[in-house]
C-alpha cells in the first residue's frame, strides 16, 4: 500500500473498483484499493463504492470490521451507486440496517409503463442547493444510472433525478456525500463530480 495515495477505496465487494480507480488516474488521484481499517482512517479522501444487494454489502462491511469506522470517519467520504444507499439509515433490500450516517430509508423503485426497473441508463440532474461538490455542473447535465432502489428527497438532498418522481442523485451531510449514479461511467460530468470531490476541505 502506498502511503502516497489520495484516496482510499473502500473494497466493499462487487464493484467495478478498477474503472474507478482508472478515473482518479485521469484526474491525478493515486488510489488505493483496501479493507483496512487503519489504511482507510489515514486516507485524505474516502470513496465507498458498490454494485449488488444493501444486506451482502453490509455483511461484508460488518466482517471487515468497518462499519463503526466508516461512521467515524472526518475526512470527505463519498459512497457511489449502493454506497451512497448505505449511508442511510435502513434499505428496505432485505430491510437492511445500514450506516445510519444520513436519516431516512431507501425503497425499492416501482416499475411503470415507461420506467423500467432497474433505472437504467442516462438521465438528468436537477441541483436543489449550491454545494463545492457540485461547482460546475448545472440543471440538465447527464449521468449514468443503474439501480433497483432510491432514496426520496430529503433535508440533505442537493441534487435529484426525475424518474417518474424525483429522487435522491446527491446527497450530502457533513463530510459525508453521495451519488445515486456511476461518476466514472458519466464522461465529463462524472470527472467534474470527482474532481470536485478530490478538491474539498
Amino acid at each position: 500500500m502506498s502511503l502516497q495515495a489520495d484516496v482510499a477505496i473502500i473494497d466493499s465487494g462487487g464493484a467495478n473498483l478498477a474503472s474507478l480507480q482508472y478515473a482518479l488516474d485521469r484526474l491525478g488521484a493515486r488510489s488505493v484499493v483496501t479493507a483496512d481499517l487503519q489504511v482507510i482512517a489515514a486516507a485524505p479522501r474516502v470513496l465507498l463504492p458498490g454494485v449488488g444487494a444493501a444486506a451482502d454489502a453490509m455483511r461484508r462491511l460488518g466482517r471487515a470490521g468497518l462499519v463503526e469506522g466508516i461512521r467515524a470517519l472526518g475526512v470527505p467520504v463519498l459512497g457511489i451507486c449502493l454506497g451512497m444507499q448505505l449511508l442511510y439509515e435502513r434499505s428496505e433490500e432485505g430491510d437492511t440496517r445500514c450506516l445510519g450516517i444520513v436519516p431516512g430509508s431507501v425503497q425499492r423503485l416501482v416499475s411503470v409503463p415507461g420506467r423500467p426497473v432497474p433505472h437504467m441508463g442516462w438521465n438528468s440532474l436537477e441541483p436543489l442547493s449550491p454545494d463545492p461538490l457540485l461547482a460546475g455542473i448545472g440543471p440538465g447535465d447527464y449521468v449514468y444510472f443503474v439501480h433497483g432502489y432510491a432514496a426520496a428527497l430529503g433535508p440533505h438532498t442537493i441534487a435529484a433525478v426525475d424518474y417518474g418522481t424525483r429522487l435522491t442523485a446527491v446527497v450530502r451531510r457533513g463530510n459525508f456525500c453521495g451519488v445515486q449514479f456511476h461518476p466514472e461511467r458519466s464522461a465529463a460530468i462524472g470527472a467534474r463530480l470527482l474532481r470536485n470531490f478530490l478538491e474539498l476541505q
